[in-house]
């Protein structure tokens, strides 16, 4: 049974404030429109995984009290891509947002209501008063029995205004592809794309246009069976296994089933879609002790013996954690074979880990990450990952990562006494830009993509900054292969009969597949390095709230996204970032957005 998460005292409303509405027809809103509402305010990133749960979290509130609640979406971004109204129109169509959503660049609306997490849960009574102040994941529960409270008291009080809310629906999208995830070209030639959008899997003849085939109904669910009835659920990566494996299994491909926390095997001959791993529960952490430096790399605290503090798993740090079905996933974004493993290989962006999935087993394990959020490198079961989203096998069997939120390129190396975590790009969790050049002064804006280049490069969709950048490992450089593409999710490398070897990417807010050519000389670009600043929120002293501890991270001490590194007057104090306490704080207006961390 659900506790009520309401606060002590009731705190008046600010008004919302910022550059425009969505999913309005084109109206602004104030709270006066809302009133006789009970007003959830979602303050979010599209950038965040955690802000990408609590919105299906809060689906099925939404549908429940439909008559009575109003969510509206604030979007404050972490990224420079994200303040770019375009790209926010795109994002809320993507995650079919079906609430009204006010764009916040300047963090306004953030900042009146002292919201210091992605993602932020302020709950407004029909009267214009503050009831609630959350922070993270899992306030569902909580957040439904508030709501039955409030519904009882005033419709009791007459000051409950039953009805349709604001919300109007956008013009969709149409076309073959919405929003496509990954793709992987098979052996005859075609390309096995993850059409996210349409929630199924689409095999494309090499002109990348012509439909061979689609695999899934396109309804977004869950369901098992023949390709015209299978159900995904924002599928984004997907992978090819050996044939003597497929063989052996009954199914060739596997696919990162994201918003259903589950791995899905295909089998391509028939279009036939089974569960291969995950239950369908979310996975959830606890976190242990830590705490990140200004620049967002992680550093951990100590135990009195001067020894490492414990790690955020669950019950082992690296390992074996069960089998098939019976295991818990959380939003499989990407997957990978590896030869040398024998294992499908994992980006679990939901708890910034590596997992990897033993299939003639089911062996589900933690290959690398302590499921802290950041960038740490090191043995596997100390490293810090964040919302890792794309992966690729070079030639010597390491596994490259695209690990988006800390803006870095990342490897696993796989030796002989264990597996050790890298960073060829990146900093930290608020450090973004694009620059090439030496690749410690290199900058990336959240790359969702990775391949290998035959020349042993890395390629890299550089996704929040329109471009496909390489690394050199021989040179420790980064320089910039294409730009000017539309949020490129994933880049794959094809050989064309007699001629050179070219990328497809797949341009995800384009909803296509494009080929780009391998350029002899690459370009050098420098547009800065940038780090996202938080704006001082003033907190009044006041009684403190009720603190408790909730699962699944947050993105705690924001920090605005700054345009250009010269904007000195934005550089305020450096966030402490100890959001991996996983702990909310609900309470007074003396305590709203403060978020405490572990040190």
């Amino acid at each position: 049974m659900s506790e009520s998460v309401r606060t002590q005292l009731r705190v008046r409303a600010s008004e919302l404030v910022g550059r425009g509405w969505l999913n309005t027809g084109g109206k602004s809103l104030d709270l006066e429109a809302l009133r006789g509402k009970i007003v959830l305010l979602d303050f979010w990133t599209f950038c965040c995984i955690n802000c990408l749960h609590v919105l299906d979290e809060l689906r099925p509130l939404e549908e429940k009290y439909s008559d009575v609640l109003v969510t509206v979406g604030v979007h404050s971004p972490k990224f420079e891509h994200e303040a770019d109204p375009v790209a926010l129109a795109s994002a809320v169509e993507r995650y079919e947002i079906h609430h009204p959503v006010l764009d916040d660049p300047e963090l306004a609306t953030w900042k009146a209501y002292a919201a210091r997490a992605w993602p932020t849960l302020v709950v407004v009574d029909p009267e214009g008063y503050i009831v609630a102040h959350l922070s993270g994941e899992g306030h569902a529960g909580g957040l439904a029995v508030l709501v039955e409270e409030l519904v009882a008291e005033h419709e009791a009080k007459g000051t409950l205004h039953r009805g349709d809310g604001p919300y109007v629906a956008p013009v969709p999208t149409s076309g073959t592809l919405r929003f496509p995830g990954k793709a992987t070209q098979l052996d005859n030639g075609n390309y096995l794309v993850v059409d996210s959008g349409h929630h199924r899997l689409v095999e494309l003849r090499p002109d990348l246009e012509t439909v061979e085939r689609v695999i899934g109904s396109g309804t977004k669910g869950y369901l098992d069976g023949v390709a015209e009835v299978a159900q995904f659920n924002e599928p984004q990566g997907v992978a090819v296994l050996p044939a003597d494996l497929a063989w052996k299994l009954g199914y060739e491909a596997v696919v990162a089933d994201t918003v259903n926390h589950r791995l899905r095997g295909v089998t391509l001959s028939s279009g036939y879609v089974q569960t291969v791993a995950g239950n369908g529960v979310q996975r959830l952490l606890d976190a242990g002790p830590a705490r990140v430096t200004d620049s967002g790399a992680g550093t951990w605290s100590e135990h009195h013996d001067a020894g490492p503090a414990d790690f955020a798993a669950d019950a082992v740090d690296v390992g074996v954690l069960g089998l098939g079905t019976g295991v818990s996933l959380s939003s499989p974004w990407d997957v990978v074979w590896s030869e040398k493993l024998q294992r499908v290989v994992i980006a679990m962006a939901g708890t910034h880990q590596i997992f990897a999935f033993e299939p003639l087993s089911g062996e589900v394990s933690i290959l690398a990450g302590s499921g802290l959020e950041g960038l740490l490198d090191g043995p596997a079961e100390e490293a810090w990952f964040a919302q890792s989203s794309g992966l690729a096998v070079d030639a010597s069997g390491d596994i490259w990562v695209a690990d988006s939120e800390t803006s870095a390129l990342r490897r696993l190396v796989l030796g002989e006494n264990g597996v050790t975590v890298e960073s060829a790009v990146g900093k930290g969790l608020f450090d973004f830009g694009f620059r090439d050049g030496e690749a410690g002064e290199a900058r990336l804006q959240h790359p969702l993509g990775v391949t290998v280049l035959p020349d042993g490069s890395v390629a890299i969709a550089d996704t929040y900054n329109g471009a496909v950048r390489r690394y050199d490992p021989a040179t420790k450089t980064v320089s910039t292969l294409a730009r000017g593409l539309a949020e490129p999710s994933d880049v794959v490398v094809v050989y064309p009969e007699g001629g050179e070897p070219l990328l497809v990417v797949v341009e995800s807010n384009k909803h296509q597949l494009v080929l780009v050519p391998i350029p002899k000389e690459a370009q050098q670009v420098d547009e800065g390095a940038s780090q996202t600043q938080r704006p001082k929120s003033p907190v009044a002293p006041g009684q403190p709230g009720t603190e408790g501890t909730f699962h699944g991270s947050d993105r705690t001490e924001a920090r605005r996204p700054l345009g250009r590194p010269d904007a000195a007057e934005d550089l305020l104090d450096p966030a402490r970032a100890a959001g991996f306490g996983r702990r909310y704080l609900s309470g007074t207006a003396a305590d709203l957005g403060a978020v405490r961390g572990r040190s």
